[in-house]
């Protein structure tokens, strides 16, 4: 009975968001008048100076804050980075779906494969792709959603569990990441007013990140298979997919020749970011210095073309496949194809315009890099040292992504008061980093301010076959388990490296 009283009540994920934003903007003119605010400490480092920098509330309900939101909302969804590139990679998700590529390859590679094997194999890629940057929520949540389709089991498995490893492994890589190279860009500018020695080695965590994505893949595998998998709904097939899969010599040999085609494509793009070969490099940007800044920094060719580029690829692959298979006959197939991803989108677009606005809103708001300066001030003025101090940054760290999920933007605020204060309790600049880092992972996935939440959430309603709708705590509720885990997992090595003193990886330590 309460159940069925409760999904009555339950509101549609865009009502919710709406319900959201009216609350920001309400919390924003409680907040200001008030006159909520905190002070943080900056660096210069030109000068070599400290700098008192003061957050304060944005009145949202004020003149000033709504000729904003009437004067900015539709800029800010048309100039949405996350919609433009959504489009994009679902028309060559589109073309490989209607060519029928996917069916074969992912019916060949799911009908003898275990389906824990396949659910650990797309988490662990989740958590190695964050060397990619934003990119892996866009391609690799809908795409695992179909391999758990054609390998007929719910499609949301895959949505979950696929956002879960990209959001727990956010702050996890083996390589520095651009996000790391600025971050650690901070930490050695903090580190330096003690220390005109420090350098941040890009391997100095190398060992603790190795570990913790080996560990975190069986962690949430498990998690997957045995709460989430068992939570969701047995999923109705078409009739297409319920006969027993067995594909055609025509189609096998379109599988081989795409796959073929892709790997030719695949090193003329390899070749163009490698530099010191003749006429290559070309997609790199030769004014940064570390090789991941010039691969994936903010003004390189490859990363601003990233999108493009996997488009490109997954179109060669539908295509090839599509035209050995004769699946795709003539042009107007080939055009059918390009849009097939995108029929019945509409929605989806509804999901980014209230999840864009809400972001713009919030952010404008000032909300977030108040509470960020709050526990940074709370840090700075405890006194903790040892594990409690640790403790301390990973629960503000977790607090303060749900707010503020940039990395870049919180580290910015916390960066020159934190590390010193862990410096002056014995404890390395590289450590004080890796916590901070590992904070995020734990809730930035349950955050409706992270950018791609809302395509988490869009995803998640487009393969729901349940008449209730799907609410906003619902899509919570399913990321819970994985961010407890994430928590728990994180804080046994945490206290693991700290009590044996393990080498973080090279030249970088747990103490100084």
């Amino acid at each position: 009975m309460k159940r069925k009283i409760r999904n009555k009540v339950k509101l549609h994920p865009v009502m919710s968001v709406l319900i959201i934003i009216f609350g920001v903007i309400i919390l924003s003119l409680l907040l200001s008048i008030f006159n909520f605010s905190f002070s943080y400490t900056t660096i210069n480092s030109s000068r070599g100076e400290y700098i008192s920098t003061t957050e304060s509330i944005i009145n949202m309900f004020s003149l000033h804050g709504l000729k904003y939101i009437f004067a900015n909302t539709v800029a800010n969804f048309a100039n949405y980075k996350v919609l433009s590139n959504l489009i994009i990679m679902l028309i060559g998700i589109g073309v490989m779906e209607k060519s029928g590529f996917l069916q074969t390859a992912l019916g060949l590679l799911t009908r003898k494969t275990k389906k824990r094997t396949i659910t650990f194999v797309i988490i662990l890629i989740c958590l190695l792709s964050s060397i990619m940057g934003d990119i892996p929520f866009l391609a690799i949540i809908p795409l695992s959603g179909l391999i758990f389709k054609y390998g007929k089991r719910n499609p949301n498995i895959g949505v979950i569990s696929s956002y879960a490893a990209l959001t727990c492994g956010y702050g996890l890589s083996i390589f520095f990441t651009s996000i790391d190279s600025s971050l650690a860009n901070l930490t050695t500018i903090s580190t330096k007013m003690l220390d005109s020695n420090f350098t941040f080695n890009t391997f100095s965590l190398i060992l603790f990140m190795t570990v913790s994505i080996l560990v975190l893949s069986l962690v949430l595998t498990y998690i997957t298979e045995n709460v989430i998998a068992k939570k969701l709904p047995k999923y109705e097939y078409v009739d297409d997919l319920e006969m027993e899969f067995n594909p055609s010599k025509v189609e096998l040999k379109g599988l081989i020749l795409s796959i073929f085609a892709s790997i030719i494509y695949l090193i003329i793009i390899i070749y163009n970011i490698i530099p010191g070969l003749p006429l290559s490099g070309n997609f790199l940007n030769y004014r940064e210095s570390l090789y991941i800044d010039k691969l994936f920094g903010a003004k390189s060719f490859f990363s601003n073309g990233f999108v493009f580029i996997i488009t490109i690829l997954f179109v060669i692959m539908g295509l090839v496949y599509g035209i050995v298979a004769k699946k795709i006959k003539n042009s107007r197939d080939f055009v059918d194809a390009l849009g097939y991803s995108l029929n019945g989108i509409g929605k989806t677009l509804v999901y980014i315009f209230v999840g864009s606005t809400l972001i713009s809103i919030f952010k404008y708001s000032n909300i977030g890099n108040v509470v960020v300066a709050g526990l940074t001030n709370l840090i700075v003025s405890s006194n903790f040292t040892g594990l409690a101090l640790v403790f301390l940054l990973f629960v503000c760290s977790i607090i303060a992504t749900i707010f503020v999920p940039g990395s870049v933007n919180k580290w910015t605020i916390m960066s020159s008061s934190v590390v010193p204060t862990f410096l002056n309790a014995g404890m390395s600049s590289q450590f004080t980093q890796l916590i901070f880092r590992l904070g995020e992972c734990v809730s930035i996935g349950i955050t409706p301010i992270f950018a791609y939440y809302i395509i988490y959430l869009a995803y998640l309603e487009r393969g729901s076959q349940s008449k209730n709708e799907l609410s906003i705590v619902d899509s919570i509720r399913f990321m819970l388990p994985y961010s407890a885990v994430t928590a728990f997992t994180f804080i046994a090595l945490i206290i693991l490296w700290y009590l044996i003193n393990i080498p973080l990886g090279v030249n970088g330590f747990v103490f100084i």
